[in-house]
């Protein structure tokens, strides 16, 4: 509330200082005419700020989402802001130097197609980033998987998504190819299988049977977490010295920190299996 209260502050002030100095400055060399062009990219400023945290305000109390929470279309109204900003400050400038907006694109119309061109990719993103903000697709918080990557999403900025994924590494994915990629979203969709591959050497274990009583077994701590029919180790291919196995569970209710539990456990007792093979 005190910052609002302060931009509504700050653009009355500003906006007082341009109607009482439109008249003469002006006609002062070309200091004027470049105060004047501030002085407009400040009410723009300040009045967008204003006009989003209203937005932002009214829709908080709406879904009664508290302040340092921020969801999709709080993310989508900062993306928002800061594109128009952006454009319009790329516009002062031009007027800067007496270049109106229609004189700007029929005259430039080669630069601005080459600039097109250039940054191609990076206004993609920043529209992707825009269209992804408010969808319902994914969301922050959301356990996802975009391509390779799987994880949570912690931001989607204007350009980038970041992902924090199970080595706890920060990833940013460009919005563009959060866009045009598969994206399997597990908080969504209640998606509760659980699946670790790894390769082991056929010389390590007896049967499949065998390994997969053992997994079970080894996950005994946290039976009360999975689905008690679910378990199964499915055989993805043979070669000569090795298999490589998919071991899948369902979890009753899904949680992150659960599911690493269970995989961390799941996999030390692989590697073990496979270390006193070797010491056999």
């Amino acid at each position: 509330m005190i910052k609002l209260i302060v931009e509504l502050a700050l653009l009355c002030l500003v906006a007082f200082l341009y109607s009482i100095s439109e008249s003469w400055l002006d006609d002062v060399s070309f200091v004027g005419p470049v105060l004047l062009v501030i002085l407009r990219f400040l009410i723009f400023l300040f009045g967008a700020s204003l006009v989003v945290r209203l937005l932002a305000m009214v829709y908080r109390g709406r879904k009664h989402l508290p302040y340092h929470k921020r969801d999709n279309v709080t993310t989508g109204l900062s993306n928002l802001f800061i594109m128009f900003i952006a454009a319009y400050g790329f516009i002062s400038i031009f007027g800067l130097f007496g270049i109106s907006l229609a004189h700007m694109f029929t005259t430039l119309s080669i630069v601005a197609a080459a600039i097109a061109i250039i940054s191609k990719d990076f206004f993609a993103d920043i529209i992707s980033g825009v269209v992804i903000s408010f969808s319902k697709e994914i969301s922050i918080d959301d356990y996802v998987k975009i391509g390779d990557h799987r994880g949570k999403i912690l931001d989607i900025n204007i350009a980038k998504t970041a992902l924090l994924n199970e080595d706890d590494d920060i990833i940013f994915i460009p919005n563009s190819t959060v866009f045009t990629s598969d994206v399997i979203n597990y908080t969504k969709k209640q998606i509760k299988k659980t699946s670790i591959e790894f390769e082991i050497p056929t010389g390590s274990i007896n049967s499949i049977e065998e390994l997969e009583e053992q997994l079970i077994v080894s996950l005994v701590d946290y039976h009360h977490l999975i689905e008690p029919n679910s378990y199964y180790l499915r055989v993805i291919f043979i070669r000569k010295d090795f298999l490589s196995l998919k071991f899948q569970y369902n979890l009753i209710q899904f949680s992150r920190e659960m599911e690493r539990q269970i995989k961390r456990k799941a996999v030390r007792h692989i590697v073990k299996n496979i270390t006193n093979a070797k010491a056999k």
